[in-house]
């Protein structure tokens, strides 16, 4: 098998998939894999030290999107919060409400969530999106009847960065008395969001976006919110999510948040000045090749591509062996050889959808990474169109 040389630079542009752990969350996180392993629910010492770390934790997540503290479940994943808002809020809006709507463009487990729930009787409708993927509140407020139970709409797209108008989508959800949940996954942590501002009713978010680490998310629910549990058995979480509590990453996941909060402006002032010259030069450099997602509602340190006549695995693998790590698609469905149903739902063609390319900064990227990836990512993208009939086709084609 061949393998990188030691000596090669290598660019993690696949914040995304994975942020690495911030050096304090490790040192927030370190005593409780160690001495401090109590359980938090215990009375002695050692489960009060646990204890006082979860509240702790707790208090700094909310503090992050402008919460009270009681009002954070903690979870497991980005995932799994998504999926105790879409079950757990529509199963506990009672018999007679039985209408979810999503976007079209949501993550799969919102997506996934709510196609389970149809089973059992619940109506799906999927709003549309433009050629940005953005979203339309008045579509939104089209979707609603007086059977709607929860509208589910993302902060911002993992795929092609995109920023929803969540604020314009809450108020046309709340003039109806419809509860709003959104994932706001992708966009907790890099970009400043207040739940009072939006006006969700529910909102997720996980710490492998923000330099914490993986195993730690929440889902935020507002005063008088009521949810059904899907992991029952105790009475952690106020029993709406039993299981005893993983001290370490939630201490990780608190400390990140906190760092999230202080350092956020510096960090988006970095990113966006990366990204924008990737969202100029690559298209410069690579004909044939569009920017996806908005020019201007974007993530900060997103930029996503469609490489006409390549598909995205190859260019992922190519980039790889070049030291650039990547991504194509969303993290859940890169592997799924699938065209992208984010780009299907914007319009896309097939065969451009099928090349579909991701670079997401991470704190502490320059202009050096920059560099190298313009250096290796041209000739890869010639050599690989090199070997496509479609390509061989268009230049005959522009020939005659």
């Amino acid at each position: 098998m061949r393998t990188l040389s030691e000596d090669m630079k290598r660019v993690y542009l696949d914040h995304i998939a994975a942020t690495p752990l911030h050096p304090e969350a490790r040192e927030a996180m370190r005593p409780f894999l160690e001495d401090r392993f109590g359980n938090p629910q215990s009375l002695h010492a050692l489960g009060r030290e646990a204890r006082a770390a979860v509240d702790e934790a707790r208090e700094k997540t909310a503090a992050l999107i402008g919460a009270g503290a009681d009002r954070i479940v903690f979870t497991a994943s980005g995932s799994e919060a998504n999926v105790l808002a879409v079950k757990g809020l529509s199963l506990a809006g009672g018999a007679k409400k039985k209408r979810i709507v999503v976007s079209a463009v949501e993550h799969v487990s919102v997506l996934r969530a709510a196609a389970h729930l149809s089973r059992y009787g619940y109506s799906i409708a999927h709003v549309p999106v433009d050629r940005q993927a953005r979203i339309d509140p008045a579509a939104v407020a089209e979707a609603l009847t007086d059977d709607t139970v929860l509208v589910s709409i993302q902060t911002a797209s993992s795929e092609v960065g995109t920023i929803q108008p969540v604020e314009d989508i809450a108020a046309v959800c709340r003039d109806r008395g419809i509860l709003f949940h959104t994932d706001a996954v992708a966009a907790a942590g890099n970009i400043p969001l207040d739940v009072r501002k939006i006006g969700a009713g529910a909102l997720s978010l996980a710490a492998d976006q923000f330099y914490g680490p993986k195993g730690a998310a929440a889902l935020y629910l507002a005063e008088g919110v009521r949810l059904v549990p899907l992991i029952e058995g105790g009475i952690q979480e106020n029993g709406r999510r039993s299981g005893t509590e993983n001290v370490a990453a939630l201490a990780g996941l608190g400390r990140a948040a906190e760092i999230a909060a202080a350092e956020m402006e510096r960090r988006t002032a970095a990113m966006v000045k990366l990204r924008n010259r990737m969202l100029a030069e690559i298209p410069e450099r690579i004909p044939r090749t569009i920017v996806t997602g908005h020019p201007e509602h974007r993530l900060p340190h997103h930029a996503s591509f469609c490489v006409e006549f390549v598909e995205g695995e190859a260019m992922l693998l190519s980039l790889d062996f070049a030291g650039v790590a990547a991504s194509s698609g969303s993290a859940c469905a890169s592997k799924s050889l699938k065209v992208s149903q984010v780009l299907m739902a914007m319009g896309l063609d097939h065969a451009l959808a099928q090349g579909s390319l991701i670079f997401s900064l991470i704190d502490g990227a320059d202009d050096g990474d920059i560099d190298h990836l313009m250096k290796v990512f041209p000739p890869i993208v010639e050599k690989l169109r090199a070997m496509s009939p479609l390509y061989a086709r268009y230049i005959e084609e522009r020939r005659s």
